[in-house]
């Protein structure tokens, strides 16, 4: 009988190994030169996930000594930025607090409101013949001359006036709270004015129209002139400066003067408060009789 054949034995895994590394030629590894960049390729498939994503193919370059990512190299460079800024403004803030300040020279363009205002309504006063007095107009005094238009359109003068007593009052403007309270206080005692023979006139700057409307509204029976040109109400001293909520302004001060039948100034009212006004004056224009 044939003997039999044994079976091979099987080659351990370990075996292989090595006889694999012996039949395979040696490879021998070049190093890099120094200070030469590294390059790493990577293709997709070969990395695991995590690292590079998929289906791209990306290069890093590093050099010795270069900067790693997350170096902080920029933020020296902002930090030195921001340090030179800093050292700028500061310079600068010095430099102007060194400077001397220079003043505002006042402006030659804004003349006093006040002397502007006088001279003209002065002016105005001369052209026009009324004879101009200082603010001290008061009692005793000869009533300056005048000639104007009423309500109606028609002159009123001085000379018309003559040798009668009358009461000329000032105020500041038409239709207004008090001067409407003032002028239907006097509208409510012309009966007792025209008894003793004593006519009411009133004056403010408003213009001939204003006056029909204030006179139609409030159905005033007495005169009303048109000093547009404040040649009475600088006159009699009465155009002056004025100070209201803190502002300076030219403007009628609210006034009433008594005048005899020789054209002499009998009784004089500046800074005239509304109430109680008009019976003060009507008592002191019955003693004239």
């Amino acid at each position: 009988m044939a003997a039999k054949k044994r079976p091979a034995a099987k080659a351990s895994k370990r075996t292989i190994g090595a006889r694999a590394a012996k039949a395979a030629p040696k490879r021998k590894a070049t190093a890099a030169p120094r200070g030469a960049a590294r390059t790493l390729t990577v293709k997709a498939g070969n990395v695991s996930a995590g690292s590079i994503s998929a289906g791209s193919k990306k290069t890093a370059s590093t050099k010795p000594g270069s900067a790693k990512p997350g170096s902080t190299a920029p933020r020296a460079a902002k930090g030195s930025a921001a340090k030179e800024a800093t050292s700028n403004a500061a310079t600068s803030k010095a430099a102007l607090a060194e400077a001397p300040v220079r003043k505002k020279a006042p402006s030659k363009a804004g003349a006093p409101k006040r002397a502007a205002a006088e001279s003209g309504a002065a002016a105005a006063s001369a052209a026009a013949g009324v004879t101009t007095r200082s603010a001290g107009l008061g009692e005793g005094d000869r009533a300056p001359a005048f000639s104007l238009i009423d309500q109606a359109g028609a002159p009123v003068s001085s000379d018309d006036l003559a040798g009668k007593p009358y009461v000329l009052y000032f105020y500041p403007k038409d239709d207004t709270p008090g001067c409407t309270t003032q002028a239907c206080g006097f509208r409510d005692a012309i009966s007792d004015f025209d008894g003793i023979g004593v006519r009411v006139l009133g004056v403010s700057p408003d213009s001939v129209a204003s006056h029909q409307r204030f006179v139609g509204k409030y159905g005033l029976p007495f005169t009303l002139l048109s000093d547009s040109a404040r040649e009475l109400a600088s006159a009699y001293g009465v155009w002056a400066l004025k100070k209201l909520y803190g502002r300076e302004s030219m403007g009628i001060v609210r006034s009433t003067f008594l005048v005899d039948g020789d054209g002499v100034v009998r009784k004089a009212w500046r800074n005239v408060r509304v109430a109680g006004h008009v019976p003060e004056v009507q008592a002191a224009a019955a003693r004239l009789g």
